[in-house]
């Protein structure tokens, strides 16, 4: 049976209750956030895997990515090979006015050029500037964290095997090409030395 008032008297316990306890409001910006490792902050730009393959663009829901690229000629490798034409990045720019942080971009990127920073601090006063372009996607890039370490028991991808095995070949190529070139070099001493211990022997004419 409740009595008139007692509402009352349990927001009042509450209150106590909570005036007892130590604040839990972090100070911000005096007090950084404990920010999970994968936060999905901005989006940097790592340039150099970037192809212009346009992907990132065409698949963002928000049509909020700009690309701008022109072609250049890349001369033959070797003599009488043909000349090629790549492409080359000119502007890369996200509007992160109208970026809902969906992560396609970085999920359908197939050279691994787009990565989550956990950076938040970019407000700006004009809702234009929000407009980054790639010096800053770029900027932002050098903040993204490691990526967790592997399961010890996990499987090693085929590509790192792969990898690992291409380059233990040609390490043991060089090791090879190197103790050749050390026992013909000892061989050569050694018929050098011969032939410097040799007694001269006399001529046909003499």
């Amino acid at each position: 049976m409740s009595f008139p008032g007692s509402g009352l008297a349990k927001g009042l316990a509450v209150t106590l209750r909570t005036m007892t306890k130590r604040s839990v409001t972090a100070q911000y910006p005096d007090v950084q956030p404990d920010l999970a490792p994968r936060t999905r902050g901005v989006i940097g730009l790592f340039e150099e895997n970037c192809t212009v393959c346009m992907l990132c663009a065409r698949e963002c829901p928000d049509w909020c990515i700009y690309i701008d690229s022109h072609k250049e000629t890349v001369p033959p490798a070797a003599p009488g090979g043909r000349e090629r034409s790549r492409n080359v990045l000119d502007r890369f720019a996200i509007d992160f006015a109208l970026c809902m942080y969906c992560g396609i971009c970085i999920e359908v990127c197939p050279f691994d050029a787009l990565f989550w920073s956990p950076e938040f601090e970019y407000a700006e006063t004009d809702i234009r500037d929000l407009t980054h372009e790639r010096d800053k996607l770029r900027e932002w890039m050098w903040t993204v964290p490691e990526p967790p370490a592997l399961d010890p028991a996990a499987e090693e991808p085929k590509e790192l095997a792969a990898a690992r095995k291409a380059a233990d070949k040609l390490a043991a190529q060089q090791q090879a090409e190197a103790e050749a070139a050390r026992a013909g070099t000892a061989e050569a001493d050694t018929d050098r030395a011969t032939d410097q211990n040799r007694p001269d022997t006399p001529g046909e004419g003499t």
